[in-house]
């Protein structure tokens, strides 16, 4: 098992990519620790798999994140997977919107990492162990520019250079930082979009032709490259913007 003895963290673990990435790291042998802001799909989770514990959390609540990481064991694995796809060009972003964004896919990363690094250096420390941060990104980011995704794509270039800073900044104690960046996945979030678009069927349509590979990714295309950041086959890979993306940036 690739993650056996690892004590993994992942966060909006509830459905589509976090709910995945949660399965595929119990399955793994990892101890997984799966919170989400939803206890329903918290619920329907733990049914599915009894290699995991499940927590409810906001990451936009530093108080919440903080108790939770002082009750935790230390981590050897954290995907912050928590974000918010807005929609939208800059003049249909205000500030309100602009600072939810932030506030959920950066600064909740940040306050994920920050409550629980402390605890995971130490164990590092003691153990001579590497452990393995994964951010969630995306291809609409500082990679590439996409139409009404103004706030998102910032947000999630800011991911991209918090990831490499942390990178750098941890990289001689053994600690890797990497940041996912799929493609267009096949979501809950994703038919939300879909089925909120004045046409859906063309909207859905639109969504697969820009990928070359001419489907959408399925949640089950990303989980595995969660699996390999989390595990040590991926011990000398730290900073790096990581694609899933079906072609899209080729």
């Amino acid at each position: 098992m690739r993650l056996r003895d690892k004590t993994i963290l992942v966060t909006a673990a509830g459905q589509g990519i976090g709910k995945a990435s949660a399965l595929a790291c119990a399955r793994e042998g990892a101890s997984v620790i799966a919170t989400d802001i939803n206890p329903a799909l918290l619920a329907q989770l733990a049914e599915e798999s009894d290699g995991l514990v499940t927590r409810v959390l906001d990451v936009r609540d530093s108080a919440a994140v903080g108790r939770l990481a002082a009750e935790l064991p230390a981590l050897d694995g954290l995907f912050n997977c928590a974000g918010y796809v807005h929609n939208g060009t800059v003049l249909a972003c205000d500030e309100e919107a602009w600072d939810f964004s932030f506030d959920l896919n950066v600064k909740g990363a940040y306050r994920v990492i920050r409550a629980v690094l402390p605890a995971m250096l130490e164990k590092m420390d003691r153990h001579g162990s590497a452990g393995s941060i994964v951010n969630m990104a995306s291809m609409a980011s500082s990679i590439k520019g996409f139409p009404n995704r103004f706030v998102y794509g910032a947000s999630k270039a800011a991911v991209i250079g918090m990831t490499k800073a942390i990178a750098a900044d941890f990289a001689k104690t053994g600690l890797r930082c990497n940041a996912l960046c799929p493609g267009t996945v096949d979501t809950p979030s994703l038919r939300e979009r879909i089925a909120s678009a004045p046409d859906p069927q063309q909207a859905e349509k639109d969504f697969i032709a820009r990928q070359p590979l001419g489907r959408l990714a399925t949640v089950d295309d990303i989980s595995p490259q969660v699996v390999y950041l989390l595990s040590d086959e991926s011990r000398f890979v730290t900073g790096q913007a990581v694609l899933v993306d079906g072609g899209v940036t080729i």
